[in-house]
């Protein structure tokens, strides 16, 4: 299962440029040699995807939905009964602890009565779920094996720079162990999955059952989660996006620790302020919320938290996220032209909002 988001493109194939005439060009000596220097991937592959697994999984389809025809005769009944036929789906996923802790993407797994771990030797082990969160599409398995699982490091995702190379690992359409490369398109994407998008954009290959499989920097460690594409046909068209292991690595350790993942609030809605200005703007504020008690008002532009200046309302909302409830958050707010320092306690960000 890959997330997919369907825009219309434009294109000219190479079979398009066949058709054209078009002739092949030789490379030019430099670019030759600079071929020539490409990096292998061989070892890296090699020390990686034993981590990586195929994960199957079995879902309910439900009650079917009862055609109107039926409604009040001697059918209606018998139909109710019916159940729709299991549903198989496939995704991928890695091993980040040897004791058998599984990460992958919470719309692989989320509606499954049944989850099947498959390791690369073909080893099949039954798995539960630990804990998972939607508002990043993230869940946590844990199976259980005689032995300990080879696993994988989690890496700097804030280190990544566009044109670093990276490669993916997966089960696209159930053909499992596959590696593609590409580099780093762009970072810090919103592509409208959640209050918390902040995705690696990369060419290298996703497609459907790549969901939940590993983004890797060329030292093997795990820099992000390929979590959706960006395609007019539902297969791979040259974009992807991964969420960035610096997001995804605090979301499963809370997961390991408590099956749940408790985020921070302050009960405000925001918005930019005019270009040019920096900060945010406090749009609303919520009776009785934390920002309420510390005395936040309705158009203060709050400039920095904890010392950190704020570029745009998401650094504000993902930074009040990353704070466990509880812990006090210093706010350098401009109110009416004059500075002030504001130091207040985060609350507990209520459910309706994680949609």
């Amino acid at each position: 299962m890959t997330a997919m988001l369907n825009r219309r493109t434009l294109g000219l194939g190479l079979t398009g440029l066949a058709a054209a005439g078009c002739a092949e060009v030789p490379l030019p000596a430099q670019a030759q040699r600079g071929a020539a220097a490409l990096p292998d991937f061989a070892d890296l592959a090699e020390r990686v995807l034993p981590a990586v697994v195929n994960i199957a999984v079995t879902s309910d389809g439900g009650s079917a939905e009862m055609p109107n025809e039926l409604r009040g005769t001697p059918y209606e009944r018998l139909f109710r009964n019916r159940r729709r036929q299991p549903v198989n789906g496939a995704g991928s996923g890695f091993v980040i602890d040897p004791s058998g802790f599984v990460v992958t993407n919470n719309h692989v797994v989320g509606n499954a009565t049944r989850v099947v771990v498959v390791l690369q030797n073909g080893t099949e082990l039954p798995a539960r779920l630990i804990g998972s969160d939607d508002a990043t599409d993230l869940a946590l398995l844990k199976v259980e094996s005689p032995t300990p699982l080879r696993a994988v490091p989690w890496g700097n995702s804030n280190a990544m720079r566009v044109g670093n190379w990276v490669l993916a690992a997966g089960n696209p359409y159930r053909l499992g162990g596959t590696v593609t490369v590409g580099i780093v398109s762009a970072r810090g994407r919103e592509i409208g999955m959640g209050p918390y998008d902040d995705f690696i954009q990369t060419d290298a290959a996703v497609n459907p059952g790549n969901s939940g499989g590993p983004l890797f920097n060329v030292a093997g460690e795990v820099i992000g989660i390929n979590t959706a594409i960006f395609s007019p046909t539902g297969s791979y068209a040259g974009i992807s996006f991964a969420t960035p292991s610096n997001i995804a690595r605090p979301v499963v350790e809370a997961l390991m620790s408590g099956g749940r993942v408790d985020r921070g609030w302050l009960g405000v809605s925001v918005r930019d302020p005019a270009p040019g200005q920096p900060g945010v703007v406090v749009a609303a504020v919520e009776r009785n919320s934390p920002a309420a008690r510390a005395g936040l008002r309705v158009g203060d532009t709050v400039l920095t938290m904890n010392g950190e200046r704020l570029e745009n309302t998401r650094a504000l909302v993902r930074g009040v996220a990353s704070v466990a409830p509880g812990q006090n958050v210093r706010l350098t707010v401009q109110r009416e032209g004059r500075p002030l320092e504001l130091t207040l306690p985060v609350g507990r960000r209520p459910a309706r909002l994680e949609q």
